[in-house]
Order: structure tokens, then sequence, then C-alpha cells
């Protein structure tokens, strides 16, 4: 079978857009103006399911609509639609000055771009031994933690201990010093704390 190649149409169009974004409230114009493209491009590059998604603005067509911002679009805008396979890509015809400096500009970093990466790229092995030393040093100070926090747990539990004898000395010294055979108020309490513990 031979596949049939599709022709590339490319067309020009002036869109009125007027006509499209005074039916909606100011805050809402860029949007439909938009929306008012895309409507006109699908009817007029006879796309037969009328899907909107298959036209795909340019980002300076984009900006062309919104750069004064969203209650004032432009309107009527010229534009150049071309099909490729079942997408239209539209275009802006007519820039003004600052947006082809800027197409300009993007277009010199991007060539650019690929000059700049191989000038700086490293052999893989280089890379791997990069990344398998900062993995090994990962793991070290990943030890090192759990050495440190072993260490903080063990000093924890001697300083519980300490208290703990200490707390319990103090108890027996004050049981010692009975007065007239009566024990000492604050042994009492004490005593009394522990029997609630041990229950």
């Amino acid at each position: 079978m031979i596949e049939k190649e599709t022709p590339v149409v490319e067309r020009e169009y002036v869109i009125p857009l007027r006509a499209e974004w005074s039916k909606v409230p100011s805050y809402k114009r860029a949007n439909k103006a938009v929306k008012a493209i895309k409507k006109f491009l699908v009817r007029h590059m006879k796309i037969r399911d009328r899907d909107l998604r298959k036209i795909k603005i340019d980002k300076y067509l984009n900006e062309e609509v919104w750069h004064r911002g969203i209650k004032s679009p432009p309107v009527r805008i010229k534009v150049r639609a071309r099909m490729d396979g079942e997408n239209v890509i539209v275009e802006l015809v007519n820039m003004h000055e600052k947006l082809k400096f800027k197409k300009a500009r993007e277009e010199r970093r991007q060539k650019a771009e690929p000059l700049a990466t191989s000038s700086r790229s490293q052999s893989k092995e280089q890379k791997d031994a990069e990344a398998h030393e900062k993995t090994h040093k990962h793991e070290e100070a990943k030890l090192e933690e759990t050495a440190e926090k072993k260490l903080e747990a063990k000093e924890k539990e001697t300083a519980a201990a300490e208290l703990t004898q200490k707390f319990e000395k103090e108890s027996h010294m004050n049981k010692k010093h009975q007065i007239g055979g009566k024990v000492d108020k604050m042994a009492q309490v004490q005593t009394k704390k522990k029997d609630m513990k041990s229950r």
C-alpha cells in the first residue's frame, strides 16, 4: 500500500475578535479572545471533529493577545495557520519590534545551549565516580549519626540510674533521722509515692 502524503496547508487570516470578547465581562476578555481564535481556525481550517485542542497557538501570538492585559485584547489579529498532521499551528504574522527582538534573542540562546552543554560535559566514568563518592559519604554520615544517637541513649540511661540512686539515698537518710520515734514528714511523703508507684 502506498500512503498518501498530506499536503502542507498554510493560510493567513485576519481574525475579528471584538464581536466575541464583547459578549463577556471585561475581566474575561483575553481568555475569550484566545478561544475565539481557536474557534475561527477550527472552522476555517476544516477540522472535522471541531476539537479546539488541535489548535496550537504560538507563544508570541499568545503574548500579543495578552500584552495589554486581560481587559483590553486586540480588536483583530493577523495570523498564519499551518496544518501539521492533525494539528494546526498558529503564528503571529505582524510582530511588533519588542516581540521580534525577544524571538531573535531566544533563538540565539537555543543555538548557544548545545555548545555550552557539550563543553561542560564530563565523561561517564567521572560522573559515576562522583556519584559513588557522594553515596559513600552519605552512608558514612548516617553511620556516625546512629553511633551518636546510641551514645546519647546510653548517657541518658546512666544519668537516670544515678538520679534514682541519689533519690533512694536521700530517702534512706530521711528515714534514719527520726525524731522521737516519728518519721520526718518528707520521708513519709516519699514512701507514700513509692507505694503508689509499686501498686
